[in-house]
């Protein structure tokens, strides 16, 4: 057999290695770039899936993080932020220089009337802070005490798709790594047999479509990616073995494919290589982690009412609630929970309601559950959307039905546990619930604060890519030391 014939016969990799004038090494290295999404490589290598900080930046005041997203885009007019004066100029047009020719949206821009609209709903003091809260949030308002209302949260994204990239990711275009994928490159998992960052998204909640890319590792190696759990009897898709294949089976089949893989890294060093490797031998881990996890059998039957009639439903928006502090309980150290279906252009007073109605009770017993079990002084939740709703109807006005539309030059977040000040308030909007008045908190300000309670410092946890270092916070941020107790 002649040398020509010899290397037909080789492995595609060492046979393109030993091509003539390194074309064929040329050819893999570019294959190569091509699935790590142009990544550095040797720094990849570094890390793979152990934390890249040797040590917290600063002394963490939380472990984990759950972020209770309602993704559309609350109004925090009828929700949080009351202002009585709009419920006095209701119909009159938006003042001029309350507006100050800020952009608007393409769905109200071309209005030839901007009418302002009062909030229907009746708002109350509560607790001992005396947050004002509405009455469509009962629950919620039993707990302000334990809460920090941020009202002064801006953002300059105006539609669904870069806004909630922005929150996520710390960019309005996609690409980046989400915060949660950030925290796991940096810090690394509590839990070997879980992932250290899950996803659940409120099963048939309508709204805006959420892609996976809001939870996913961007140029970061694709380990840190988040986890989606679906409700079902398969929370993680294609996690659990074929029909006929026992558990020791898949363990050979893992150690002769890891010893394969093995191979393959010594002859053509890989950070993608790596990461299959450790992603294999956690989805064998989670086959027993995750089933158990993710039962609510043993859950007390006071405890489910507590969360709400929709508790005991798998995908509810009450269920994951329950899950993600179960998750906190494991040391999974970033859970998202997704609630979309906030987006009210139109039919505000009977959508607005139904929505409020999903999440207030369980969101409250989430808060009391960490509580109860020593969890919330080191677990940070954050509540919010991508930005708020207009004081002005989209559209005409129309009796006593009305819509609103996107705003995000002011809404409102609120955060809970893990070194926040509780039952406090931040920021305050103007009369007209239109502009920031005080103690402005932007979106990249928001994320700073929270890797700051986790231990780190947003300018340092980086990662080179494209010849340039990127961070969360890309540019921006400051740490509002303020919220932090």
């Amino acid at each position: 057999m002649n040398a020509f014939a010899k290397q037909l016969r080789m492995p595609r990799r060492k046979f393109l290695q030993e091509c003539g004038l390194g074309f064929g090494s040329l050819a893999l290295l570019d294959m190569l770039s091509r699935e790590g999404a142009g990544a550095d490589r040797a720094e990849a290598r570094d890390v793979g899936e152990r934390p890249v900080l040797e040590r917290l930046h600063f002394p963490p005041r939380a472990k984990r993080i759950i972020f209770l997203f309602q993704s559309g885009g609350p109004s925090q007019l009828d929700l949080f932020d009351y202002k009585p004066l709009l419920n006095q100029l209701h119909g009159q047009e938006l003042p001029a220089e309350v507006r100050m020719g800020q952009r608007l949206t393409g769905m109200s821009g071309n209005q030839s009337q901007l009418p302002l609209v009062g909030s229907p709903y009746k708002f109350q003091q509560h607790g001992e802070c005396g947050a004002w809260v509405s009455e469509l949030l009962p629950h919620t308002a039993a707990m302000v005490d334990e809460l920090c209302i941020i009202k002064s949260m801006h953002s300059e994204a105006i539609n669904h798709g870069p806004a909630v990239t922005y929150v996520q990711t710390g960019s309005q275009l996609p690409g980046r790594p989400s915060i949660g994928a950030w925290l796991n490159y940096g810090l690394g998992t509590e839990n070997a047999d879980l992932p250290s960052f899950v996803v659940m998204v409120t099963k048939g909640a309508g709204g805006q479509p959420l892609q996976s890319r809001l939870w996913g590792s961007g140029f970061l190696p694709s380990v840190h990616q988040g986890v989606q759990f679906r409700s079902g009897p398969d929370p993680v898709l294609y996690l659990n073995s074929p029909p006929g294949l026992t558990g020791e089976s898949r363990r050979r089949m893992l150690d002769t494919l890891g010893e394969l893989h093995r191979e393959d890294l010594r002859a053509a060093p890989d950070p993608q290589i790596e990461t299959r490797i450790s992603q294999y031998e956690l989805a064998y881990r989670m086959q027993t982690a995750i089933p158990e996890a993710t039962n609510l059998a043993d859950e007390p039957d006071y405890l489910l009412d507590e969360y709400g009639p929709d508790a005991r439903t798998p995908g509810t928006y009450a269920a994951n609630c329950i899950l993600a502090r179960r998750l906190a309980e494991r040391g999974v150290r970033y859970v998202q929970l997704f609630h979309p279906g906030w987006d009210h252009h139109g039919g505000l007073p009977t959508g607005l309601p139904k929505k409020c109605q999903e999440m207030d009770q369980p969101t409250a017993a989430l808060i009391r559950d960490l509580k109860r079990r020593g969890l919330l002084d080191d677990t940070l939740v954050v509540w919010g959307g991508e930005f708020g709703r207009t004081n002005y109807c989209q559209g005409k006005l129309v009796g006593e039905n009305f819509g609103r539309d996107h705003h995000p030059r002011c809404f409102t977040m609120w955060m809970a546990g893990g070194g926040i000040k509780p039952g406090t308030s931040y920021g305050v909007t103007d009369d007209y619930g239109y502009n920031v008045a005080e103690q402005p908190m932007h979106i990249h300000d928001l994320q700073a604060t929270m890797m700051y309670l986790m231990g780190i410092d947003h300018e340092q946890l980086t990662f080179k890519y494209q010849g340039r270092r990127f961070r969360l916070t890309d540019v921006q941020g400051n740490i509002v030391r303020d919220i932090v107790a």
